[in-house]
């Protein structure tokens, strides 16, 4: 059980961190929702989002994340 409670404050950590970050950025003027490469169709009353160029920053940004977290844990 204490392998789950550490894993679940790490976790938690990580979300306070990061949401954080998503406050602050949006403080400062940057906002994950209107990148270049964000893609908006309207008709009538549909609307519908595409966000490829949120989606390919959120995974190069994770992707390094990940990276250096695993070259820190040998």
């Amino acid at each position: 059980m204490t392998a789950v409670a550490r894993l679940l404050v790490k976790v938690g950590v990580v979300l306070i961190v990061a949401g954080g970050l998503v406050y602050l950025l949006g403080r400062v003027g940057i906002s994950f929702g209107s990148m270049p490469g964000d893609l908006t169709w309207r008709r009538k009353n549909v609307t519908v989002f595409f966000p490829i160029g949120t989606s390919i920053l959120l995974s190069v940004l994770l992707t390094l994340l990940f990276w250096l977290l695993s070259r820190f844990r040998r």
